[in-house]
């Protein structure tokens, strides 16, 4: 697998967040090292994420509830 790490970034929940566009799989680190899978992530929604200002909103909004995931 080939991931794209997404640039730097301040948040008060998540760490890191990176996208393998081949798998379509999209994976979040919150700062309390719990990290999850999301399945299935178009690459425009990953674009749109990466260049969010708050990855929180983004991930709350247009992530969870809409895509299956399971924490790794």
């Amino acid at each position: 697998m080939a991931w794209h790490e997404f640039a730097p970034f301040t948040s008060s929940n998540i760490a890191a967040i990176r996208y393998e566009e081949d798998q379509l799989l999209l994976e979040v680190e919150f700062l309390n090292g719990s990290r999850y899978h999301y399945y299935e992530i178009p690459p425009q929604i990953a674009q749109a994420f990466d260049q969010a200002v708050s990855k929180g909103e983004f991930l709350a909004a247009s992530i969870k509830g809409h895509y299956r995931y399971s924490r790794v």
